[in-house]
C-alpha cells in the first residue's frame, strides 16, 4: 500500500486536482508534468518537455494526448483544457481514481466503460509511453487520441502561425511529424496493428495557463494538431502509446519496452521511498560525460549554489556517493585560471565556491579524507587562493573576512532583484558567506596538515584565529545575543533572517556554545515554522505573510518573510549539537512536518519555499533539489542520532523514566519545543488586541491595494526590538539547570 492516497470523490473537484501536480522525469533533463487530472494549468506543463541538444534548455514538445472513447456512435471526451475562462472539454467528471505509484495511473468510468491509463516516462530515452487498458466494455469500443503540440522553449508560448508545418510522415506503426525544421522528429506509435492515423491538421486558439495568469505572465497559448490516432479496443486489451524521438522498431518492442521499464520502478510506499526517487530526478547525466543537478522543476536549470547544497541530501543519503562526484568532478573540470565557472564562480554567486567544501565535507563522510584530498585538494586550494587575491569587488579583506561589494548585484543566496536592484542589498560582509569562508579554510589546513602539504598549511595557518576574532567584533550583537545578518558602511544589520544559523550548523564554526545556544534560540522563536525558516522575523515591519501576486511582489515576498527548506538542516543540525539525543523528539517531529506535502503540490516531492504564516501555502517549484536535499539531510541526521526506542531498550524502566525526564528538560531548557515559541512567532508582527481572541485571529483583512491590514507591527529599530514572553523567560532560566539536565543524560546513557 502507498502513502500517496487521494481522495476519490474530490477527483471531479477541480479545486482539489487542479492543485496537486505529478512529475517524471527522464534522468537526461527531460521531464512529464501535468496536474494529476492530465489538464495544463502553467506553461511548463507538457507530456514530453525535453532537451534536443546539448544545451540545458528544453522544450515543450508534446503538449497534451486527448482520449475519446466511442460507442454506439456517441463519443465522450475523457480530456480537460481551460480556454479563456471555461473548462472544455470536462473529462475529469470521468475519473474514478488516481495512483502515482509505480506510475501515475488514471482510471475513467464512462457509462459501462471502465478505461485506464498508465504514463510512464521512459529513464535514459527522451520517451513518454502511455498504456491504455480496457477493463469493462459491454458493446464494441473504439479508442481515438489527438495529439497536441507546441515545439517551444519551455519558458516561451505558441501562437499560431504559418511557420509552423501540420504534415505527418507515416512509420511503422504511426507517423512522424514536427513543427520546425530546428528541431528533431517527433515519432508517434501505436503497438496495435491496424491503428488508424487520420491527418486532420489545426490550430486550436486559446488554452489558458491560469498559474502563469495568477503569477503575473503571459498565460494563453495556441497549439497546432496533426490529425488522431483511432483503433477499436476490446474487452481486457492493452494498447500502448508511444511518443520518442527515435523510432520504435516494431508493435512487440513497443510492448516490451513498457514491460521492462515498468518492471523496473520503485514503489512509494512512504515518505522515505518517495524522498528517494524525488532525489534521483534531480541528478542528469548529459552528453560529454556531465552530471548536473536541476534546481527545481519545472522551471529551473542548474544554478551552482544550490548543486552544491542539494548533494549531500539527494545523494549520499542513499549511498549513491558516485553520483555525488560525478557532479563535483564536471564542476572541477570547469574550473579555468584557479576559479569555478558559470553559476558556481564568485562573480555569479559569491558564496557558491565555498559550499564545495561543506559537500567535500559530507561526502568524506562516505569515502574518507584521504581521498577527498587526493582527488579535490588542489581545487579547494584554487578557490582559496581565488579569494585571497580576490575578483570584482569580492574578495579577502586584511580583517581575514571576505567583503563582496559589487554595486547593483545580489551575490548572496537572497538574489532576488526588482527595478534592476536588489531586494535585500546584502553588500558588505555577509554573514553565512563569512561563516562558510572560515569553515572552508579550517577544513583545507586539517586536510593539508594530516597529508604533508605543509607548503599549503604555512601560508594559511594563522588566518582561521584573525578571522574568527573579528567575525565576533563585527557580526556579534550582544545585547540582543545573536548576529548580524550583514555589514557595510553603515554598520551591523540587525534584521532577524536565518542566515545566521549556517554559521551554528557548520563543522568549523567561530561560535562557541553559549554563542550557538542563543543564535538558535533566537532562530526558532523568530523564523522556525513546521516547514522551515522564514526570510525574515515577522516583527520585521518589511515582513511579508505570503507569496502572491505578479513577478515584481513575489520577488519581494520571497525574501521578506516566505519560509524556505533549505536553511532547515542548519537548525537541526545545530540543535543536534547542542541537545544531542535529547533533540530527537523534536527532529522528528520536524521531518513529520512534511508528511502531509507529498500529497500536495508537487506530488511525492517537496517544493521550493512557503508562505510564511499559516496555513503555510506551498509556492514556487513544485520540486526543489535543495527543499528535498535538506528534508533528506534531516533524516540523515536522525538516523545518526539513533532512535528514541532504540536508546530506551537497554535501560531499565528507572533509568528510561529518568532519561525521558531529563531530555523533557534539555528540550524545554536549552532547546525549547518549537510549538510554543511558534504560536507566538507565527502570526509576528499580527497579533490579535480582541478580547478572547488567539494570537492572529480575526484580525487579518485586506485593503483596496491587497495589502495585509493587521495591528501595527512591532519594528526593529536601530536599537533591536522588545523581546517575546517566551524570550524573556527563557533568559531568566539559569544556565546551571541546562548543564545540569546535560550531565544526567550523559550518565543515565552511561549506565
Amino acid at each position: 500500500m502507498s502513502v500517496l492516497t487521494f481522495d476519490k470523490s474530490e477527483l471531479s473537484n477541480l479545486e482539489y486536482a487542479l492543485q496537486r501536480e505529478m512529475l517524471a522525469t527522464d534522468r537526461r533533463g527531460g521531464y512529464m508534468s501535468t496536474t494529476i487530472v492530465c489538464c495544463n494549468t502553467r506553461k511548463y506543463h507538457g507530456l514530453m518537455v525535453a532537451p534536443i541538444d546539448d544545451s540545458d534548455r528544453s522544450y515543450v514538445l508534446l503538449s497534451s494526448l486527448d482520449e475519446t472513447v466511442v460507442q454506439h456512435d456517441q463519443s465522450f471526451n475523457l480530456a480537460l483544457h481551460r480556454f479563456k475562462g471555461v473548462y472544455e472539454p470536462r473529462g475529469h467528471k470521468y475519473i474514478t481514481d488516481f495512483e502515482y505509484t509505480p506510475t501515475p495511473t488514471i482510471t475513467y468510468r464512462v457509462g459501462g466503460v471502465i478505461l485506464r491509463k498508465e504514463l510512464l516516462w521512459i529513464h535514459k530515452r527522451t520517451q513518454l509511453m502511455i498504456r491504455y487498458t480496457l477493463l469493462d466494455a459491454h458493446s464494441e469500443t473504439t479508442l481515438r487520441l489527438r495529439p497536441f503540440f507546441a515545439f517551444r522553449d519551455k519558458h516561451a508560448l505558441s501562437h499560431a502561425n504559418m511557420e509552423a508545418d501540420g504534415r505527418s510522415w507515416p512509420v511503422p506503426g504511426g507517423v512522424r511529424c514536427r513543427l520546425y525544421r530546428t528541431f528533431p522528429w517527433l515519432y508517434l506509435q501505436i503497438d496495435k496493428d491496424g491503428a488508424e492515423f487520420v491527418p486532420a491538421p489545426d490550430w486550436w486558439y486559446g488554452f489558458e495557463y491560469p498559474e502563469e495568469l495568477r503569477r503575473g505572465y503571459e498565460g494563453y497559448e495556441d497549439l497546432l494538431t496533426t490529425g488522431y490516432f483511432e483503433t477499436t479496443i476490446r474487452k481486457g486489451e492493452s494498447i500502448v502509446f508511444s511518443a520518442s524521438v527515435a523510432p520504435m522498431d516494431s508493435p512487440g518492442a513497443i510492448r516490451e519496452a513498457f514491460d521492462a521499464s515498468i518492471a523496473r520502478r520503485t514503489h512509494k510506499i512512504d515518505f522515505l521511498s518517495c524522498m528517494h526517487h524525488s532525489a534521483r530526478q534531480f541528478v542528469i547525466r548529459r552528453s560529454g560525460d556531465r552530471t548536473e543537478v536541476i534546481a527545481g522543476y519545472p522551471w529551473f536549470g542548474e544554478i551552482g549554489r544550490q548543486t552544491l547544497v542539494a548533494l549531500p541530501g539527494i545523494t549520499l543519503e542513499q549511498g549513491h556517493k558516485e553520483d555525488c562526484m560525478d557532479a563535483l568532478d564536471t564542476i572541477v573540470r570547469g574550473m579555468r585560471d584557479g576559479m569555478f565557472t558559470g553559476t558556481f564562480s564568485m562573480q555569479e554567486a559569491a558564496d557558491a565556491p565555498l559550499w564545495f567544501f561543506w559537500t567535500l565535507q559530507r561526502l568524506a563522510e562516505e569515502v574518507g579524507e584521504e581521498t577527498i584530498w587526493r582527488r579535490y585538494g588542489e581545487a579547494m586550494k584554487q578557490v582559496l587562493a581565488a579569494y585571497r587575491r580576490g575578483v570584482e569587488g569580492i574578495g579577502l579583506q586584511a580583517d581575514g573576512l571576505i567583503r563582496t561589494a559589487v554595486p547593483g548585484r545580489a551575490l548572496t543566496w537572497m538574489d532576488m532583484m526588482v527595478d534592476g536592484a536588489p531586494v535585500v542589498p546584502r553588500s558588505g560582509y555577509a554573514v553565512e558567506i563569512n561563516a562558510l569562508w572560515y569553515n572552508a579554510v579550517c577544513y583545507a589546513l586539517r586536510l593539508a596538515e594530516r597529508f604533508g602539504d605543509e607548503a599549503f598549511a604555512a601560508g594559511w595557518r594563522e588566518l582561521p584565529e584573525r578571522t574568527r576574532r573579528s567575525f565576533l567584533d563585527k557580526f556579534w550583537i550582544e545585547d540582543e545575543r545573536y548576529l548580524a545578518d550583514y555589514v557595510d558602511e553603515q554598520g551591523a544589520n540587525r534584521f532577524i533572517r536565518p542566515n545566521m544559523i549556517v554559521a551554528c550548523g557548520l563543522d568549523f564554526t567561530m561560535l562557541d556554545e553559549q554563542h550557538r545556544a542563543d543564535v538558535v534560540r533566537t532562530v526558532r522563536q523568530h523564523l522556525l515554522t513546521p516547514k522551515g525558516l522564514r526570510s525574515l522575523s515577522p516583527r520585521n515591519p518589511l515582513y511579508e505573510s505570503r507569496v502572491e501576486g505578479g513577478p515584481r511582489a513575489r520577488e519581494i515576498e520571497s525574501m521578506n518573510g516566505a519560509v524556505w527548506v533549505w536553511p532547515l538542516w542548519f537548525y537541526v543540525k545545530a540543535a543536534f549539537d547542542l541537545g544531542g539525543r535529547s533533540f530527537l523528539v523534536e527532529a522528528e517531529e520536524i521531518l513529520a512536518g512534511f508528511d502531509e506535502d507529498i500529497q500536495t503540490y508537487g506530488i511525492g516531492s517537496v517544493n521550493e519555499l512557503y508562505d510564511a504564516d499559516p496555513p503555510f501555502t506551498p509556492r514556487g517549484a513544485i520540486s526543489q533539489a535543495w527543499s528535498v536535499g535538506a528534508v533528506l539531510g534531516i533524516h540523515w541526521l536522525i538516523e545518526r542520532y539513533g532512535s528514541l526506542a532504540e536508546n530506551r531498550a537497554s535501560l531499565t524502566d528507572t533509568q528510561a523514566a529518568n532519561l525521558a525526564a531529563d531530555m523533557k528538560a534539555v528540550a524545554d531548557e536549552l532547546l525549547p519545543h518549537a510549538a510554543a515559541a511558534q504560536s507566538d512567532a507565527a502570526v509576528g508582527g499580527n497579533r490579535s488586541v480582541l478580547p478572547g481572541k488567539p494570537i492572529g485571529a480575526g484580525v487579518e483583512t485586506k485593503n483596496g491595494a491587497g495589502k495585509r491590514v493587521g495591528a501595527p507591527k512591532k519594528a526593529e529599530s536601530a536599537a533591536g526590538q522588545e523581546p517575546c514572553a517566551c524570550a524573556r523567560a527563557a533568559a531568566k532560566r539559569p544556565a546551571a539547570r541546562h548543564a545540569e539536565a546535560r550531565r544526567r543524560v550523559k550518565t543515565i546513557k552511561k549506565q
